[in-house]
Parts: structure tokens; C-alpha cells; sequence
């Protein structure tokens, strides 16, 4: 598999984005939600390029050899921000370098900390858990999460 390419979401076509969003495996790792139709996509990817322009926020499709492999971005969660990395089945193994590319981001922005919360329909993650100086259940949109805080590594000046 290509290295991922990051875009905006405006440069994605709302099929493509309809296809991945209603993907049967990819939903039963979200929060529960009614099947997007080209109104709610739109509507959809109106609310993801606002929050992209918010300061410390960056919001983007993940493209692989020219074709949709899923979105990311660096969003508001209450006082903090929140990793959020959603990928069709095939990319999987993105993962990874996706967060890394979005850690990255946060160093950028200045971020001290961000927090991931994976769904409880997932494992707990090892690595994840050992990079994290925090990891407790919480609960968002009436479902269980397993969520992690990770402080964002500031570069060492040389």
C-alpha cells in the first residue's frame, strides 16, 4: 500500500464519501448513527471543513493511490482535542502512520495533550496504552469508549 495523501474533503467526491461513511464494517466502530444519504453527506462535510478552520483543528480525507482510504483530523472534545482517524477496511493498515502524521499536527499546533477514544466494539491497544499517561472508559453519545490521553512530544531544541 501507497503512502497516504492528505486532502481537503471538498476535493473528494460525495459518492466516494457516501461509499466509505456507510461502509457495514467501518460503522460497527462508530457511534451509532443513521445511514448518510448526498444531503447528510454534504451536510456532513459542511460541519467537518468548519471544524477544520477552527485554531488547532485540521480536518482531512486520506486518499491512496488516488482512491478514498477513510478521513482524519485534530477536533475539539470539551477543553481539550481529539485525535480521530477513520478508515475503510482495506486501509487498516494505515493506522498507524495516520497517527503519526496527526501527532505530528499536534506538535505543530502546540498542543500539551490530545485524547483518542476508540470505541469499546475495540480492543485495547498495548502500544497506545504505553504512549498514554492516562487511559479510562468514557462514555460519548450514550456509548462506551476506552480513551487515551497522550501528552504531544515537544522537538528537543538543538
Amino acid at each position: 500500500m501507497s503512502h497516504p495523501e492528505f486532502v481537503d474533503l471538498a476535493d473528494i467526491d460525495a459518492e466516494d464519501l457516501l461509499a466509505l461513511l456507510n461502509e457495514a464494517f467501518l460503522r460497527k466502530h462508530l457511534v451509532d448513527h443513521a445511514r448518510f444519504d448526498k444531503d447528510s453527506v454534504r451536510e456532513w462535510v459542511k460541519e467537518k471543513r468548519r471544524l477544520n478552520a477552527l485554531p488547532g483543528c485540521r480536518v482531512r480525507a486520506i486518499r491512496v493511490d488516488g482512491r478514498l482510504a477513510g478521513w482524519c483530523g485534530i477536533q475539539p472534545d470539551d477543553q481539550r482535542f481529539e485525535l480521530a482517524i477513520v478508515l475503510s477496511r482495506r486501509a487498516w493498515g494505515l493506522g498507524i502512520a495516520v497517527f503519526k502524521v496527526l501527532m505530528g499536527w499536534a506538535r505543530e499546533f502546540g498542543h500539551e495533550e490530545v485524547v483518542f477514544h476508540l470505541l469499546d466494539s475495540r480492543p485495547e491497544y498495548r502500544s497506545l496504552a504505553r504512549m498514554a499517561h492516562k487511559v479510562h472508559g468514557s462514555e460519548l453519545s450514550g456509548r462506551r469508549f476506552t480513551t487515551y490521553r497522550l501528552a504531544v512530544e515537544r522537538p528537543v531544541a538543538t
